[in-house]
């Protein structure tokens, strides 16, 4: 299951929210106003709240990925830090260069006046610079020990948000406010982050079992998101009763762990899904997840930007369904160039090289 040091089956799931992602954002943009209360939509905005989840669960696992690396390295605990600080320190930057670059173009080629504080927005990439920033102390711990306290340190986050919420007010600096008080509009440390230790814990946990006993170890992940998923459900009516005040959808304990639970049997699926497969086959799926902050960036600015505004809560289910499929074929073929760029290039140089070849006239 591994080519290039890759867990294929992770690029496998990665791509899956992608697609989702896609789908998500295109039904958002452009399906008419008086759609937005049927089915179609509903389903896909519900369905749609999953790829974040996915994403900083699966920057969890690259993350402990690392640090284990590290530490089979003779890595101290110093250099292993400093590097999951400099990788948080790329996300953050990339976070930025993202809002800039949709605050400019918004700016250049829209009549919408664009203000400055849009690029202070905290969105997903700037939750993974922080997440991995305040959860770099992790390396202090074995990969081992890893598996137990990134996972009490994700139940520590999802358990504390309701109350973090309450003291949001308090708080008297905004940007502040934005990256640690849960909020619908933005990806802040709380809850969010909480997928990131998940993740840690389950990219740790990978790190220790060995290659014979991963099949049956992802029969129990199995098991054990369903149980999480259902069992929660089940007794997330009680909830409110543990919170003096608690938003099941922005800061509640219950919609994390459900949400923990379905990501633990979309790995167990995607795992299956690639035994079966066959992990040297070209899967286009997993092509999207090679690529995904490309895709995530370069689709952004295609639905939500100026490029398609004609389109913008102007088309019926039909149309935003062959949308989505068609933004999703271009994804795969942007994705697709990126990473065979280094064997195309070389034919692309020798083909515009070709001498022209020369007329000859008679006389």
């Amino acid at each position: 299951m591994k080519t290039a040091n890759r867990l294929l089956y992770l690029d496998w799931m990665r791509g899956l929210a992608a697609v989702i992602m896609l789908q998500g954002h295109v039904f958002h943009s452009f399906t008419r106003s008086d759609l937005r209360t049927g089915g179609p939509y509903v389903f896909s905005q519900f369905v749609g709240g999953m790829p974040p989840a996915i994403f900083l669960f699966l920057t969890g696992v690259t993350l402990s990925f690392l640090m284990d690396s590290q530490a089979r390295k003779g890595y101290t605990f110093w250099k292993r830090w400093s590097g999951s600080l400099r990788r948080a320190g790329y996300l953050v930057a990339v976070a930025f260069a993202f809002r800039i670059q949709l605050w400019l173009f918004t700016r250049m080629f829209s009549d919408t006046n664009s203000p400055w504080q849009e690029m202070l927005k905290v969105d997903i990439l700037n939750c993974m610079g922080l997440g991995i920033a305040l959860l770099a102390i992790m390396a202090l711990f074995t990969t081992a020990e890893r598996v137990r306290y990134c996972a009490i340190v994700g139940c520590a986050i999802a358990l504390v948000s309701p109350l973090i919420t309450q003291l949001g007010p308090s708080i008297p600096v905004p940007l502040l406010r934005d990256y640690f008080v849960p909020n619908s509009a933005y990806f802040s440390f709380f809850p969010w982050a909480a997928f990131i230790a998940f993740g840690m814990s389950f990219g740790s946990l990978i790190r220790i079992v060995s290659e014979e006993q991963i099949s049956r170890g992802m029969q129990w992940v199995a098991l054990a998101g369903i149980a999480l998923a259902f069992g929660v459900s089940a007794i997330s009516v009680f909830e409110p009763a543990l919170y003096p005040k608690s938003d099941f959808w922005v800061d509640g304990p219950a919609l994390i762990f459900i949400k923990l639970g379905v990501l633990l049997l979309l790995a167990a699926f995607s795992y299956v899904w690639l035994l079966q497969a066959s992990a040297q086959r070209w899967s286009w799926v997993r092509q999207l997840g090679t690529t995904s902050l490309l895709v995530y960036w370069v689709h952004i600015e295609l639905v939500y930007g100026h490029w398609l505004g004609w389109m913008k809560m102007n088309l019926d289910v039909g149309q935003t369904v062959v949308v989505a499929a068609a933004i999703t074929a271009a994804m795969v073929g942007l994705s697709w160039t990126r990473t065979s760029w280094p064997q195309l290039r070389p034919a692309l140089a020798a083909f515009f090289a070709r001498p022209t070849p020369q007329r000859v006239s008679g006389d």
